[in-house]
């Protein structure tokens, strides 16, 4: 024991020299040394002051720039500070703040001027980022929460008088742009529902530029783009949309709610027409419908400043048709056209109309009708379906059905004419299933199942004269050897035939010839007998004239008869006289010859002119006289 208090009397400044270690900031505190490290400042926080002639802070105040008892705007650097007794003094320290990467720092005074009427935030002063709390309250700094931000980075705020709340930086993410709202700036003009465009705020990151520039508190019509940025989320509020897509196949037509008026609006073409007179057209950049429609790609539009309506600039296609819509759903309230025919008969029919709208009529279109679909609903489905109506109540039904190709025709036409009158191109009208009373439609169905029976008929009786003509045809191929021995026999016995009347002809023709001839010679010879006979029938009549010249005609007549009787015998005295009765009266004739003939028969004779007698031959004829 004695040894170790030995020991401790020898070494009892190692001991002074531990104590200090371990409590020097105590110890220099009671000497009244203040040592702030590197990475914080000293907040000072005065308990009284018996010296100075300001001892209390005036009403209100709450940091003390002029020795006031209580927080005091400056603040302790890094470093030695002397006089600082703790029965005076109470030293806070604090830490830097650091605002890191993707944040800010916003920040609330607790000391300053008040917030004028109608302001929200407090102007920003200059005062090194709110880091020389003097400045900022000598410079006019309000109390609240300020309009000013902390970017990323480190200051020495003097938290007695600021209050610093990090916040996350506003992200745009890629293809969306940041629709801003302002809590600070000029109340808006009035018709006017957001703010217009003001310079070098570097996209309201700088709030009090912008409010120096006239900025206008509320929805702004510019937005932010892709991106990050150090915005005082008391100061703006930003709502991310997607960027204004227009798709291939379309154009988008902007209507515009802010901007300036178009002047050239009062002085409309005379030439246009009435319907043209009666929309209203902007140039682009103005309030209300451009005139210039966007083409396919992406827009960085603010949707509650600019409404951009996509119209279709390919073929659209709109069903009349229960249960049918095309994607893009502007058929889709279109359903069956109810019509009723002139014979009182109702049915339905699905009508699909086709039209387009030209890139450059898609702006008349909107500033008529607003929208596709009131241009479907207002003209299209009131003149589409009223047509079919007058039609189908113009015809009966059967009529209807059966000019189906030609209602269709006459449909185009006349909505081709319609749609023409705004600015709307009629393509094609189609008509699809016609739905007739089922009654009419049992009539019609049995009327086209006897056409079919009867048709059915007429190809069964085809097939049985078919079914016959292959029965003959296979019992004339079995025949066929037959058939064709005769048909061989038919053609020999025709080539005979034919030879044999060639034949004939040959000899008919001979004999022609042959006759020709023998009449040639024949004539020539006639010819000479003739020439002949003449000249001896010349001779004998002159003879014979001669010899009647002679002896006279009577004498030669005479000489001629005896001549003949003497030549043929011919008796002049008969050798039988048979007479009966008395002589004086004439007898029967008849009995007379019969017993002539009797008495000749007896005496073996022949009577004249019976089959034994021989008859006289005739005298020759007198030749004729010559002239």
């Amino acid at each position: 024991m004695s040894t170790l208090l030995g020991l401790f009397g020898s070494f009892w400044w190692v001991g002074a020299v531990l104590l200090l270690a371990v409590f020097w900031r105590a110890a220099f505190a009671l000497l009244g040394v203040i040592i702030i490290d590197q990475d914080e400042i000293g907040i000072v926080n005065l308990k009284f002051n018996l010296f100075g002639k300001n001892k209390t802070l005036p009403d209100g105040k709450i940091i003390a720039l002029n020795g006031e008892a209580g927080w005091q705007a400056d603040t302790l650097a890094p470093g030695l500070h002397f006089g600082y007794f703790r029965w005076q003094y109470k030293i806070q320290r604090q830490k830097f703040i650091t605002v890191s990467q993707g944040t800010v720092g916003v920040l609330e005074a607790r000391d300053g001027n008040a917030i004028p009427a109608g302001s929200v935030l407090a102007k920003a002063v200059a005062c090194d980022s709110f880091q020389n709390a003097r400045a900022f309250l000598q410079s006019g700094g309000q109390r609240g929460p300020q309009l000013a931000i902390l970017p990323p980075g480190t200051y020495r705020i003097n938290t007695s008088l600021f209050s610093v709340e990090m916040k996350p930086a506003t992200k745009i993410e890629d293809n969306t742009v940041g629709i801003v709202t302002t809590r600070e700036g000029q109340p808006l003009p009035a018709n006017e529902i957001a703010g217009k465009p003001v310079a070098d705020h570097n996209l309201f990151q700088d709030a009090q530029k912008f409010l120096n520039n006239g900025g206008y508190k509320g929805l702004q019509e510019q937005v932010i783009l892709a991106g990050l940025y150090y915005l005082n989320p008391l100061f703006v509020t930003v709502e991310t949309k997607l960027m204004t897509e227009i798709s291939i196949g379309f154009v988008g037509v902007v209507i515009a709610y802010v901007g300036a008026e178009d002047k050239t609006l009062g002085s409309v073409d005379p030439a246009s027409s009435v319907k043209d007179k009666q929309i209203r057209i902007v140039k682009k950049g103005c309030k209300g419908v451009w005139d210039t429609p966007l083409d396919p790609g992406k827009y960085p539009i603010n949707p509650y400043t600019h409404l951009v309506v996509p119209v279709p600039t390919t073929n659209i296609v709109l069903n009349w048709a229960q249960y049918k819509s095309e994607a893009h759903k502007l058929d889709e309230h279109l359903t069956t056209i109810q019509v009723r025919s002139k014979d009182g008969f109702g049915f339905t029919l699905d009508v699909a109309q086709i039209i387009h709208i030209p890139r450059e009529n898609a702006p008349k279109v909107i500033a008529r009708f607003g929208n596709m679909l009131n241009l479907v609903s207002q003209v299209l489905e009131p003149s589409i379906g009223n047509y079919f109506r007058n039609s189908a109540q113009a015809a009966d039904v059967i009529d209807f059905l059966s000019k189906r190709a030609e209602r269709q025709e006459e449909a185009k036409k006349h909505i081709v004419s319609a749609l023409n009158e705004y600015d709307v191109q009629g393509v094609d009208t189609l008509i699809g299933n016609i739905n007739p009373p089922e009654a009419l439609m049992t009539t019609l169905t049995d009327r086209k199942v006897a056409e079919q029976q009867k048709l059915t008929f007429d190809i069964q009786k085809l097939a049985q004269d078919a079914r016959q003509d292959l029965q003959n045809s296979t019992a004339l191929a079995d025949t066929k050897p037959e058939v064709v021995g005769s048909l061989r026999r038919v053609e020999i016995e025709t080539n005979l035939a034919d030879a044999a009347v060639n034949k004939a002809d040959g000899e008919a023709r001979a004999k022609i010839k042959v006759a020709d001839a023998d009449n040639h010679v024949f004539t020539v010879t006639g010819q000479g007998k003739a020439a002949a006979v003449l000249a001896v029938g010349n001779a004998e009549a002159e003879v014979l004239g001669k010899k009647v010249g002679a002896v006279g005609k009577e004498g030669y007549v005479g000489m001629q008869i005896a001549d003949y009787l003497a030549a043929n015998k011919i008796q002049l005295v008969p050798n039988f006289l048979v007479q009966t009765g008395d002589g004086k009266s004439g007898g029967s004739g008849i009995a007379d010859a019969l017993i002539g003939f009797m008495m000749a028969n007896a005496a073996g004779m022949k009577m004249p002119g019976t089959p034994a007698a021989v008859a006289a031959p005739a005298p020759a004829a007198a030749p004729a006289a010559q002239s």
